[in-house]
């Protein structure tokens, strides 16, 4: 029932936004492209990395600013609709926790998930998944990230609210050197840990 909703979503957002396909790949109207410096985008945005209410308890509900994630680091990161929705916690996920070995034979310092929700349930989630070793995970918890990067979407019709597009993006000491975002949030076509292992 989700995935119908977002992809009723999808379809009915990209008739009034449009769209332009890049090397074959879908890619929406966005602040971030190929050559962006994340860091420069969202220069005051922080995340909130995954973890437990007792932990941010005790970590004074500390925050992890952007620059930080990416400074002199190679790092793959995929954004996702949400934790607990199907597709993310059945396709998303899984084809980057399956691959994390082929992430590090290829240098990557850090695989990172980040959603449109609070860290205590991105926490909830990576350790349901069994991914906690494998990927970081950070919540945006007010959108400031996506909305930063014009990779924010209205999945109200889902009953989701604010979200994130689904994308994927190879950074390099912050400068995007690939990025994926799909067409609509229900599939993954083009953000899977597949694609972007090549574009390595």
């Amino acid at each position: 029932m989700a995935s119908t909703l977002l992809k009723r979503t999808s379809s009915a957002m990209r008739s009034v936004a449009g769209g332009l396909a890049i090397g074959g790949s879908w890619r929406a109207f966005a602040a971030v492209a190929v050559g962006t410096d994340i860091v420069s985008a969202a220069p005051s945005v922080s995340l909130q990395k995954a973890r437990s209410w007792d932990e941010g308890v005790s970590s004074n509900f500390s925050t992890t600013p952007v620059k930080d994630i990416f400074k002199d680091k190679k790092v793959v990161i995929f954004g996702l609709p949400g934790a607990y929705t199907g597709v993310c916690s059945k396709q998303h996920v899984p084809s980057y926790k399956n691959n994390i070995d082929k992430f590090k034979a290829k240098g990557i310092d850090s695989v990172i998930c980040v959603a449109v929700n609070d860290p205590y349930t991105m926490n909830a989630w990576a350790e349901k998944l069994e991914a906690k070793d494998a990927i970081e995970f950070y919540g945006d918890f007010d959108g400031s990230f996506h909305k930063s990067l014009e990779l924010d979407k209205d999945l109200s019709a889902a009953l989701l609210g604010p979200r994130s597009q689904r994308w994927s993006a190879y950074v390099v000491d912050g400068k995007v050197k690939a990025l994926n975002v799909e067409e609509a949030p229900s599939e993954v076509k083009v953000s899977g840990g597949e694609v972007i292992l090549g574009q390595i």
